[in-house]
C-alpha cells in the first residue's frame, strides 16, 4: 500500500527504507528519517531507542505525527500477529498487486513467507494487471474523499 499510495501522490519513495536503509530515507517522503527510526525500533522493541525515536519524531514533525505513527504501527504488528500465528497466507490479490514489492525488499527471509507459496506465472500476470487498477481505484478513492470535503 505505501508504494501505491508514494504513485498517487507523485512522491519519490525508496522503499527499502523499510529495510532500515537510512540513505533511502532521502526522497518526498516528510521526516521520512524520524518516521524510518520510529518504526525501527517500534519493531525491534529496542526501549532505549524507541524512546529517543518518539521523542525525535514528536519535535521534528509533530505530537500528532507521533500519535498516528504509533497507531499505525501498533496496527500493523497486530495483524502481522494474528496472521504468522494462524498461518494465514496473503490473499490472492494482494499476493498479485505485491510481487515485485515483495521481491525488492527480500520479504522471503522471514520465517512467515512460507504461509504465502511463491508467485506462479499465473499471479505474476494478474498483478500485472491488478496494480493499475488497484492505483485507478485509490484514485477515484482519493478524488470522492477531496470531493465530499470541499
Amino acid at each position: 500500500m505505501l508504494s501505491l499510495s508514494a504513485d498517487l501522490s507523485d512522491a519519490t519513495v525508496n522503499l527499502q527504507m523499510i529495510n532500515g536503509d537510512l540513505a533511502a530515507a532521502e526522497g518526498d517522503l516528510a521526516h521520512a528519517e524520524a518516521l524510518m527510526k520510529f518504526a525501527e525500533s517500534f519493531a525491534r522493541r529496542d526501549e532505549q531507542a524507541l524512546s529517543a525515536a518518539r521523542d525525535a519524531l514528536a519535535r521534528q514533525a509533530s505530537p500528532e505525527i507521533l500519535v498516528d505513527a504509533a497507531a499505525v504501527a501498533a496496527n500493523f504488528q497486530r495483524m502481522v500477529r494474528i496472521a504468522d500465528s494462524t498461518g494465514i497466507p496473503l490473499d490472492t490479490r494482494n499476493a498479485a498487486i505485491s510481487v515485485d514489492i515483495r521481491k525488492e525488499l527480500q520479504l522471503e527471509r522471514f520465517g512467515s513467507s512460507k504461509n504465502t507459496p511463491p508467485p506462479g506465472w499465473k499471479i505474476k500476470l494478474l498483478g500485472l494487471i491488478a496494480r493499475p487498477l488497484a492505483k485507478r481505484k485509490l484514485k477515484q478513492m482519493q478524488q470522492t474523499t477531496q470531493d465530499s470535503i470541499g
